[in-house]
């Protein structure tokens, strides 16, 4: 919560000065044309302003003090995309009412005036974007009495910066590796093991344990019970996924905001607050399904979050999404980030470097599936040549990368635009494929 308060002065408002000058205006305007009725005009005006600037009983005292204004955040939970705060507000006594103008990050200012008594307002912003984000600046005017007095400077209030999370998108299966670790979980191995999927039926071995002898099969093949006959099952285990965010850009539709020169618009998302979606909605569906996700981000050397499996592992993953941001120009990457073994890799990127393209054959070199989200948002034309000819040449050195990664079997996802509503079919469809090619498996929902 933050709060300012303006020092106790206050002044004569401009209400008295423009009532005096009108007044004179009327009353000269109507002696030079000799109107009695246009100098009469001018009495109600000058009596007004007389009043205002008399002292004692005839005037009201202004008001002792200042307007205290706080604002907050408000945590309550909201819908996606919106943003809420309180703004507290308590006028001294004689305060007649008060203007409040509240602002905010790409958005229009909005003036209102209430009565001048203790009150709470709520502000609500809508905005498409996502991580750290400021939220509203409020300022406050009290007037006194007829408006005749107003303090020496407004109060200001600033609430504190706000963290949106991604709000994860509902998907169906996702492409998980064909490759499964640990000793239980909730996709069948192809190894032996506690499970409930058959493998065969195996005479009774010491270690075997009794529930599992099949009395039927033992009946027929040894009528004399000379041999036990048991039911041997798969074992289950889980996958692991790791979601790498490549953070070292941000863009939006815009070009002319590609510099950093322009005012990204808070309607509009970026390719990062695309990729935090993204990576939120499969780290989403990965949990609900019992496996284990981590994350890496390609723009900051700092520690990654270790693949776990959980309701808290996906709010740690959500939280990390949305504290990454780009800053400046990373390091050049020397190798790529490790990844556990046997685990699925979803490189959330716009590739628009040729980096990208060199962590996908690494990985893939490792042995490890890799499917590329591509989060690049749609690119708006716009009427500089020079602009529109640099756009040009990186679209298609884009294009050239994003085709080797589809020849050399990496999927590749399109997350933006009309295609993000396509996204969860196309994993759906990713799924499909690989199971027929006893490839990569699907997540259980």
């Amino acid at each position: 919560m933050t709060t300012h308060d303006a020092a106790a002065v206050w002044d004569r408002s401009s209400h008295t000065a423009a009532g005096i000058a009108a007044g004179v205006l009327v009353l000269g305007l109507g002696l030079l044309v000799g109107r009695a009725d246009v100098a009469i005009m001018a009495v109600p005006l000058l009596l007004s302003a007389g009043w205002a600037g008399m002292p004692g009983a005839w005037r009201a005292r202004p008001p002792e003090g200042t307007v205290h204004v706080s604002a907050e955040s408000d945590d309550r939970p909201r819908e996606p995309g919106r943003l809420a705060g309180v703004v507290h507000l308590d006028p001294p006594p004689g305060t007649e009412l008060v203007q409040v103008r509240v602002t905010g990050p790409g958005h229009r200012p909005v003036v209102a005036v209430v009565a001048g008594e203790p009150r709470t307002l709520e502000v609500c912003l809508r905005t498409v974007r996502t991580g750290p984000q400021r939220t509203f600046r409020i300022h406050a005017l009290g007037a006194g009495a007829g408006g005749t007095t107003v303090p020496h400077a407004p109060v200001t209030a600033t609430a504190p910066d706000r963290v949106v999370l991604p709000a994860p998108l509902r998907l169906g299966q996702v492409p998980l590796p064909s490759r499964l670790r640990g000793l239980t979980g909730p996709h069948t191995a192809r190894r032996l093991g506690d499970g409930d999927e058959l493998r065969d039926i195996h005479p009774f071995t010491p270690g075997d344990r009794l529930r599992r002898v099949d009395w039927r099969t033992t009946a027929r093949r040894s009528p004399e019970l000379e041999t036990l006959y048991v039911r041997r099952t798969y074992a289950t285990a889980e996958a692991t996924a790791v979601l790498v965010l490549d953070s070292r850009d941000d863009v939006g539709p815009d070009l002319r905001t590609w510099r950093g020169s322009g005012t990204q618009r808070v309607d509009e998302p970026t390719s990062l607050d695309l990729a935090r979606n993204a990576a939120a909605s499969v780290a989403a569906a990965l949990v609900a399904g019992g496996d284990r996700v981590g994350l890496e981000d390609l723009g900051r050397s700092r520690r990654p979050v270790p693949a776990a499996a959980g309701r808290r592992q996906l709010r740690r993953v959500l939280h990390g999404l949305a504290l990454s941001r780009a800053i400046g120009t990373p390091a050049r990457r020397l190798r790529p980030p490790q990844v556990p073994a046997d685990a699925i890799v979803y490189l959330f990127t716009t590739a628009l470097d040729d980096e990208s393209l060199g962590l996908v054959r690494a990985w893939r070199a490792g042995g490890h599936p890799v499917v590329v989200v591509d989060t690049l948002p749609d690119v708006r034309a716009v009427a500089e040549e020079h602009m529109r000819l640099a756009w040009r040449v990186t679209r298609l050195e884009r294009e050239d990368r994003l085709r080797h990664m589809g020849a050399e079997g990496v999927p590749v996802v399109r997350w933006a635009g009309t295609a993000r509503d396509e996204a969860p079919v196309r994993l759906e469809t990713l799924v499909r494929a690989a199971q027929r090619h006893g490839g990569m498996t699907a997540a259980a929902r």
